[in-house]
């Protein structure tokens, strides 16, 4: 069974940065594709950044060009850099990871707040 552990949220002043990891862990798997999603109160929980295993990446148009997704294979773990943060920014955040032949998991959400 894969496991996700998030870290990185926190509270942090408009213009700001932030760094969020997901770390996979379990026995057995290689991972496919790895995402960030994030919901806001009374908002559907939306996808905003993906990377592949061949690591092509794909995002949200509200946070392209201030977010970098990457991932490092050896550590099974998947990052979101955060910069130029905006209130409308705060959200749960919470990671995705597909592995090949295995369901997609959910880590369990960080907040990340942004104030004005």
């Amino acid at each position: 069974q894969v496991q996700l552990a998030e870290s990185g949220g926190g509270l942090v002043q408009a213009g700001g940065s932030l760094r969020l990891s997901c770390a996979a862990s379990g026995s057995g798997f290689s991972i496919n594709l790895m995402g960030w999603y994030r919901q806001a109160p009374g908002k559907q929980r939306e996808l905003i950044a993906a990377i592949t295993s061949g690591g092509t990446t794909t995002y949200a148009d509200s946070v392209k060009g201030r977010f970098t997704i990457s991932r490092d294979n050896a550590k099974n773990t998947v990052y979101l850099q955060m910069n130029s943060l905006k209130p409308d920014d705060t959200a749960v955040y919470y990671c995705n990871v597909k592995p090949f032949g295995r369901t997609a998991v959910w880590g369990q959400g960080t907040q990340v707040t942004v104030s004005s």
